[in-house]
């Protein structure tokens, strides 16, 4: 047997860096800024201040990358989701797009 996924709407932030309480509030508080002082984050250069998004999802804490997603699932569950993958699987759809059922 073969199966097809059902399609499903969801709705998703893109970390930019700089829209922190945007986040803030689509993901109900499930977040947080954490600052460093000290080379960027891959450990490069001289010392600066820079801040790293964490999100809190049922598999844990992850940290978010700048142009990374932030999925919000049926549950209202959050996934992070890298922006190669969430370009190829998911695509916008108009406000009041109603997906049919397949029976």
């Amino acid at each position: 047997m073969k199966f097809g996924k059902k399609p499903v709407i969801i709705e998703a932030v893109k970390w930019t860096g700089d829209n922190y309480k945007e986040m803030q509030n689509f993901t109900r508080d499930n977040s947080s800024l954490n600052r460093h002082i000290g080379g960027d984050e891959k450990g490069n250069g001289f010392p600066q201040m820079y801040e790293e998004l964490i999100i809190h999802t049922l598999e844990g804490d992850f940290r978010v990358s700048k142009g990374d997603w932030i999925i919000k699932g049926i549950k209202g569950e959050f996934y992070l989701c890298k922006p190669d993958i969430f370009q190829q699987t998911y695509e916008k759809v108009n406000e009041g797009t109603i997906i049919n059922k397949i029976v």
